[in-house]
């Protein structure tokens, strides 16, 4: 069967354990490591239109380098945008695992009575191909389009044969990986073409670390299936990396076709000292999940709609947003009508309406012993879990999830203050929620964001969860008495 993919895996060189992939590799101008190590994947899907879009941060040498990513089409200069950066800690923000805070009310208070009033009605391409030359024929390769787009100059590429697209970087001054022409090989022989996009390091920006920040960049093309080429993202990775991608789709969720598909558990209880080290929480919890699955499977983490969210970290994703992910060519908005710098959102417990797409977070960590072929991905029916009732209690079990007739799943951790006051009523009411007593500090929501360098190791989940997991052999604790 042919491959389309219509995401890449990225390949670094000379990547740390704890790195996230992303699509493609880097190479580089100078024989020196430099590796990406905070990459995010959106993809969004409409019939068999899909637009991709990538962050990834860059640590290497101060010297021109370029990213190299298969891609199923050629694609043209109307095809690639730069994006802001903040659209995806936006989407990363909004689809984490969240930590909630609950006090419980005193079980003698009842809620007073309120009048009822009748409420009023509700508010409604051409070619850009330069001239081939005999060394890229001699070589197999054509450049089939070539062109820049901010900080990148973008070439597409498309060769028969590996080993000269191999000399083809090398003799252009590119040091690449060994064993590249192998791992491309496959890509070749299924008619993909490569995006070249080499980066002037004297226009890109820094965080205040000195890290390189690149541009996103966005590209759109057509492709009859979901599959992202994994096995590149292995060929020179140390250890194992973290996968994260996004997938957003006018009604569907998304899973994988080719390997298990599990839900992080859910609707969890923890102790209170899990909020200084949410994220170290997490990763035990995500590691113990994946080995539970034999350590091949897809971990889903959120699967809700756009327009809304609860609770809410952050604001859901706005027109604006979708508009910026690749909206203006699926029809969310009117063409052209992306974000072009960073603004502020409202916020609060529940924002919307907006256009409602359905955005899937899935995640995996993997090896080269752990994964051996690409991730095709396939529409999946609704679910739900994660979600809370009036009063703050929990509509699932933990890690419960349910058929539904629309998505709304998340991961969801609870840290509850049981009620330690006195009970001065002859039929108390447990089991109450809200938030912290008057003149507190606490509640909110805390998302967990940038897990793929969170600590592992630390948290022993045994320890900390109170809620009773049995298909993790985790025991639980039991609650106060009161």
């Amino acid at each position: 069967m042919k491959r389309t993919p219509i995401a890449l895996l990225a390949l670094a060189l000379a990547a740390p354990a704890a790195a996230q992939a992303f699509c493609g590799f880097f190479v580089s101008g100078a024989d020196a490591d430099l590796y990406n190590d905070a990459s995010q994947v959106v993809l969004m899907r409409k019939g068999n239109r899909t637009v991709m879009s990538m962050s990834n941060t860059y640590k290497g040498p101060t010297k021109d380098f370029a990213m190299v990513v298969p891609v199923p089409t050629v694609l043209q200069k109307e095809d690639v945008k730069t994006l802001p950066a903040d659209v995806f800690d936006h989407i990363d923000q909004l689809s984490a695992p969240r930590l909630v805070e609950y006090w419980e009310k005193d079980p003698c208070w009842r809620e007073p009575k309120r009048r009822m009033r009748k409420m009023a009605g509700a508010l409604p391409r051409p070619s850009s191909a330069p001239p081939r030359t005999e060394r890229d024929a001699e070589l197999g390769v054509t450049v089939e389009a070539q062109f820049t787009a901010g900080e990148y100059q973008i070439v597409i590429l498309s060769a028969t044969q590996a080993n000269g697209l191999d000399t083809w970087l090398r003799e252009n001054k590119y040091v690449i990986p060994e064993g590249a022409s192998k791992a491309l090989a496959p890509y070749i022989a299924d008619g993909m073409k490569f995006f070249v996009a080499k980066v002037d390091i004297t226009k890109v920006k820094r965080d205040a670390e000195g890290t390189v920040v690149l541009s996103p960049l966005r590209f759109s093309f057509e492709s009859d299936t979901l599959r992202l080429p994994v096995r590149l993202g292995l060929l020179n990775a140390k250890g194992q990396q973290d996968l994260l991608v996004y997938v957003l789709h006018p009604e569907k969720r998304f899973e994988v076709a080719n390997y298990p598909n599990v839900f992080i558990p859910s609707n969890v209880e923890v102790l209170d000292k899990v909020r200084h080290s949410f994220g170290a929480f997490y990763v035990s919890l995500f590691d113990r999940t994946l080995a539970k699955a034999g350590g091949r499977a897809v971990v889903t983490e959120y699967a809700w709609q756009t327009s809304s969210c609860d609770p809410c970290p952050v604001p859901p994703l706005q027109p604006a947003d979708l508009m910026t992910l690749g909206g203006d060519l699926l029809g969310v908005g009117p063409p052209g009508a992306i974000r072009t710098k960073k603004r502020r959102r409202p916020s609060g417990p529940f924002f919307g309406p907006a256009s409602s797409w359905v955005l899937t977070r899935l995640h995996t960590r993997y090896s080269a012993d752990t994964l051996d072929e690409d991730l095709v991905f396939r529409e999946a029916k609704p679910i739900t879990g994660g979600r809370a009732s009036g009063y703050g209690r929990s509509v699932e079990e933990a890690g419960e999830v349910r058929d539904a007739p629309s998505n709304n799943f998340q991961g969801r951790y609870i840290i509850r203050h049981y009620w330690k006051g006195k009970v001065a009523c002859e039929n108390p009411i447990y089991d109450r929620w809200g938030g912290p007593p008057s003149g507190s500090a606490g509640g909110g929501t805390s998302a967990a964001t940038g897990l793929a360098t969170a600590p592992r190791g630390k948290v022993k989940l045994n320890d900390v969860v109170r809620s009773k997991l049995p298909a993790l052999d985790v025991p639980g604790k039991p609650t106060p008495k009161r």
